[in-house]
């Protein structure tokens, strides 16, 4: 499976690509998805975004079985364009596990530089069985919180619209816990109002020609829209109860991982 728009850089891509083989090729591993992270995935890319792109590999089954096992993080070199650095898959299903909104995220990613569909499906399938709605809701809630504490502006602002967005997208879908990671689906996919979408697509269309978005106000449709969400989010807060499902969901992830070294 590979998904690249046509706005990436090529050459970017090419390059990207050349060390996901590197990874392959130095560390011994098997990389079954690799995609885009950051603005350009969340929607909303300035014209000098980095690229950031995550991965996620697998060992061989006996390294696994080490009494020293390695790191389970793999990092390429960072500069101002390149961001490349991925999770051992057994890091990423105990944090699909513990509810981790970064790697269910990973899952959902519009932009795919390489990746074995299938295994996404399965991985997609064992975050609907064990992941709990109000830990990604709360993930989301907190986000935006953080996000709105900082020094003010509009290119600042997105990364409060998208958590509110997600909210959303939650409320919406009471049946899942996985909501899409870029802002225009979000909204799509929600009962957020058409001035809310449009608004957002004029915002979205001025950041990706303009460097610096400045420190101007957003519009007053959406700032009502954060406000709102956020406002409805406390609840989760409210809701913070143990969960008593941990003993359960650990043995299925077990269960899912050595299944899926098996497929390997």
């Amino acid at each position: 499976m590979r998904a690249i728009p046509s706005s990436l850089d090529r050459s970017v891509v090419g390059e990207i690509d050349e060390r996901l083989d590197g990874v392959e090729d130095a560390h011994g591993v098997r990389i079954p998805w690799a995609i885009e992270s950051g603005s350009r995935a969340w929607g909303f890319p300035s014209p000098d975004s980095d690229y950031d792109c995550r991965f996620l590999y697998v060992r061989p089954r006996e390294d696994y079985l080490s009494l020293w096992p390695t790191r389970d993080v793999i990092e390429t070199p960072l500069d101002e364009v390149f961001d490349v650095n991925g999770w051992d898959l057994s890091k990423a299903v105990r944090l699909v596990a513990k509810g981790n909104a970064a790697a269910l995220e990973w899952l959902r990613s519009p932009i795919v530089y390489r990746g074995d569909e299938a295994f996404r499906d399965r991985m997609l399938r064992l975050a609907e069985d064990v992941v709990e709605r109000g830990l990604i809701a709360r993930h989301y809630l907190h986000v935006a919180r953080q996000q709105r504490t900082g020094r003010s502006s509009l290119k600042r602002f997105f990364y409060v619209l998208r958590p509110a967005a997600a909210l959303r997208w939650l409320a919406d879908h009471p049946e899942s816990a996985l909501p899409p990671m870029d802002l225009p689906t979000l909204l799509a996919e929600s009962t957020a109002k058409v001035d809310v979408r449009e608004a957002a697509e004029e915002l979205i269309a001025r950041k990706a020609i303009t460097r610096e978005l400045g420190a101007g106000e957003p519009p007053s449709i959406l700032l009502r829209f954060v406000e709102d969400e956020l406002i409805r989010g406390t609840r989760y807060d409210e809701d913070s109860a143990p969960s008593h499902r941990r003993d359960e969901v650990r043995a299925r992830a077990d269960e899912w991982f050595r299944a899926e070294l098996a497929v390997g």
